[in-house]
Order: C-alpha cells, then sequence, then structure tokens
C-alpha cells in the first residue's frame, strides 16, 4: 500500500499519486462548501456572511495546524526514501506526541481570543454573534483537525495517497447529513454547522489512525517510539515550524483583507465568500500537484536521487501550467454558476462583486500555482526557510494592496491584493529552486570529475 517514488516513471509516479490526493483536496472543500451552501440556502446572505467572515481567522489556526503536519510528513517521506525504517516509526511517535501538545496549547489561545480576532477583522454587527458561535466551535475540535492532517501526512509520506480518500469520503458524507440535521432539524444556525465540521474530522482521524496502526507494517510503532528526545523534536520541528508559520503569515494577510472586505458590509462579505469558494475550488489541483512534489522531493532527497529530482520537477512544472489553466476557465465561465449554489436568490450588486473578483485573480493564477508548487518542493528538499520569508512577502504585499488602493480603488482593491501577493511570493521561489538546482549540479560536477 506504500509508494516508493524513487524508483520508475517519475511523469506516471506523480500522476498517479496526485488522483487520490485531488479527490481528497476536493472533498475537503466539501466540507467547507456544503456548510456555506446549507447556511446561505437555509439561513439566509447574513449567516453565509457570519460564517464567510471567520474564514481567514480559521485558516490563519487550522493553516498552522496543517503546515505542522506537513512538516512531519516531509521528514517522514526522507526516512522512507533512506530505507531507515527505525527511524520512521520513530517520527512516527514524535508526531503524535508533539501533535497532542501543539494540539492543546492551541485550542486554549484560540477560545480565548476569539472574540478579538472578530473584532480586529472589523466584524460587521448584525453578524457578529453568528461568527463568533461558529468560530468557537471550530476552535474547540482543533485536536481533530490537527490529527487528521497528521495522519493524512504520514501515510502520503510513505507513498499512500489512498487511505485519506476513503475516510474523506466517509466523513463528507457525514458532514451533509450531520449539517441538514443540525441546521434544518435542529436550528442551531452557523454553529450547527461548525459543529457538523468537527464531528466529521474527528471521525475521519480516527478511522485514518485506526487503519493505519492496523494495516501497515512499516507504521506500527511501539511505546519506546513516544519519547520527546531532544534532536527527533528539532528535526521534525525545524521542518514543520516555518511550514506553519508560513501558512499564519499568510493568513495574517488574508485577515487583514478579510478586514477590509467586511467594511463594504454584509453583501459584499456574502458575494466575497460565495467567490472564495469557486477559488478555492478550482485551485485544488495546484494544491494537488504541491502535496504530491513534496512527498517526491521529499522520498528522493533521502534516497539522494538529485537527477530523478530535477527530472521529476522539470515535468511536474509542466503539469502546473495546465492546472493554472484549468482554474482560470473554471473561474471565469462557470464562478458565476458555482457562486449560485450558496444563495437562493443572490442579488445583482452580489453576483457583480463575485464576478469581477474571479475575472481579476484568473489572470494570475500562474503565479498562484508557482507558489504552491515551488513552496511545497523547496519544503520536500529541507529548504523551508524561503518558503517561510516567502510567506512574508505574500502578507506584505496584501497589507500594502489594501492600505494604499483601498480608499480610492474601493473594491478593486480587494480583486487585485492577492495576485500581487501570489506575485511577490511566487518569483522568490522559483530564484531559489533554481539556485539550489544549480548548486547541487555544480556539487554533482566536481564529485564526478573527482572520481
Amino acid at each position: 500500500m506504500t509508494k516508493d517514488m524513487t524508483t520508475g516513471n517519475p511523469l506516471k509516479l506523480i500522476l498517479l499519486f496526485s488522483i487520490p490526493v485531488l479527490l481528497g483536496n476536493i472533498f475537503q472543500q466539501f466540507y467547507n462548501m456544503v456548510d456555506a451552501i446549507i447556511v446561505g440556502r437555509f439561513l439566509g446572505e447574513d449567516a453565509l456572511a457570519a460564517v464567510g467572515s471567520t474564514g481567514s481567522i480559521v485558516f490563519l489556526v487550522l493553516g498552522f495546524a496543517t503546515g505542522i503536519a506537513q512538516g512531519f510528513g516531509v521528514m517522514i517521506s526522507h526516512a522512507f526514501g533512506a530505507k531507515d525504517e527505525k527511524r520512521l516509526k520513530h517520527y512516527v511517535g514524535v508526531a503524535l506526541m508533539l501533535g497532542l501538545l501543539i494540539s492543546i496549547v492551541m485550542t486554549a489561545l484560540t477560545l480565548a481570543c476569539s472574540r478579538l480576532l472578530l473584532e480586529f477583522l472589523n466584524t460587521p454587527e448584525n453578524i457578529f454573534s453568528m461568527a463568533n458561535s461558529y468560530i468557537v466551535i471550530i476552535y474547540g475540535g482543533l485536536a481533530a483537525t490537527m490529527f487528521f492532517n497528521i495522519s493524512s501526512s504520514i501515510l502520503r509520506g510513505v507513498g499512500d495517497s489512498k487511505t485519506p480518500l476513503y475516510f474523506l469520503i466517509v466523513s463528507s458524507a457525514l458532514n451533509v447529513l450531520l449539517d441538514l440535521f443540525f441546521i434544518v432539524s435542529l436550528g442551531l444556525g452557523p454553529a450547527g454547522a461548525a459543529l457538523a465540521t468537527v464531528i466529521a474530522q474527528t471521525v475521519a482521524a480516527a478511522l485514518c489512525f485506526l487503519y493505519m496502526f492496523r494495516k501497515f507494517e512499516i507504521l506500527k510503532i511501539k511505546r519506546s517510539d513516544l519519547r520527546l528526545d531532544l534532536k527527533s523534536c528539532r528535526e521534525m520541528l525545524s521542518i514543520g515550524v516555518p511550514m506553519a508559520i508560513n501558512y499564519s503569515v499568510t493568513a495574517i494577510g488574508v485577515m487583514i483583507l478579510q478586514s477590509a472586505v467586511n467594511v463594504f458590509g454584509s453583501a459584499v462579505v456574502a458575494s466575497y465568500t460565495a467567490a472564495s469558494k469557486v477559488e478555492q475550488l478550482s485551485s485544488q489541483p495546484m494544491i494537488t500537484l504541491a502535496t504530491t512534489i513534496s512527498t517526491y522531493c521529499g522520498q528522493n532527497l533521502g534516497a539522494g536521487n538529485y537527477e530523478r529530482i530535477f527530472d521529476g520537477m522539470k515535468k511536474g512544472a509542466a503539469i502546473a501550467l495546465g492546472t493554472a489553466a484549468f482554474a482560470a476557465l473554471l473561474s471565469v465561465l462557470f464562478g458565476e454558476f458555482i457562486v449560485c449554489w450558496f444563495l437562493s436568490a443572490p442579488t445583482a450588486a452580489v453576483l457583480s462583486c463575485a464576478r469581477q473578483y474571479l475575472t481579476t485573480i484568473s489572470c494570475f493564477y500562474v503565479f498562484l500555482v508557482m507558489v504552491y508548487f515551488y513552496r511545497n518542493a523547496l519544503q520536500g528538499l529541507d529548504l523551508g526557510f524561503m518558503p517561510m520569508i516567502s510567506g512574508v512577502f505574500e502578507m506584505i504585499c496584501r497589507i500594502g494592496i489594501v492600505m494604499l488602493l483601498l480608499k480610492p480603488a474601493g473594491f478593486w482593491a480587494v480583486c487585485f491584493a492577492s495576485p500581487c501577493a501570489w506575485v511577490g511570493a511566487g518569483v522568490p521561489l522559483l530564484v531559489t529552486y533554481l539556485l539550489w538546482k544549480r548548486k547541487i549540479r555544480r556539487q554533482l560536477g566536481s564529485t564526478s570529475s573527482q572520481e
């Protein structure tokens, strides 16, 4: 059930690994989309705005958890590629222990700060209480998200992209049923959507771990593996923390952008929320490829297969351009149709704002895929500094556009903020990879000439 990506045709391996990851990412998005669709259609525009207004602060925290988990997965892919089973099992044990500690700390901090974060975002008064009830439950279930991401990253680190998909399908179906039960039958409002998401994520995490430890001999750990020695913690956190910080720093820029959107009122917030769902859906192939290339680079780095890394990156970059074109076409041709999923009777103003946003960002998707592709590749190559710094560039660009253009340009500033951020982050990442590639080629050439 594991997949060794250090041998075989790179293009075929990347594509075959990507398909289950893509389906899994789509089902992951399905959680949020179903929440938004049911909330928007059954509870109205204000309730949709309430859920949407929390998006950036959800990303701030859950993105940190995702980054930590992905970093742990990179280290596991290194050990798997090096065929070091003892180190791999110990990394699994350390990932579980660190995940538990980080979840406890993050849950306590976020629950204490939820109202302050909403106030910082200029959340409109008419949706504030609904937004707070939603975010408190999401933060309360942080551990479920953390452990599902850890289990998925562990499995992907050893080449299994199918198992997480299977349990996401189960949890997505459960999420839909619970959404309808909590919102329509019990009338719990946005809080019901959050509760459904947390329960479904908990079920997915539990099933994933149960299956993983029963079916994968290479992942069956002993009590001795559950020890937090300084060396292993430092190795795991040296990759996980920069990835987590990268997500969180990016989220700060998104928070500033959300605060700018909130100034326009709940109708524009609802429009931006629906358009953002289209953006997230259309970008899933990019995220899928990025996840795959991280595992591919991590395993081959562990095996010392540098020429194979160069070959896989070249072929992956060609696929990346295709995903950007697909995302642009989906956003432009079907964006307005998808926006209508979320509201039973969207106003002309809501549709106009959504159309304006999606048309603008679709012209810059090539830079977004550059961010995803090279950021994850560098992380898989144990080069976590520039991915973290690129998050800072992304944040600065978003904040700069909002501060400089919001008053004179209005909603156009919101439309151009993310594209400028993608350019500011993507170009340095590409340059960093090309410099690393040239350095490694020189080292390989030097070694060859000495022999």
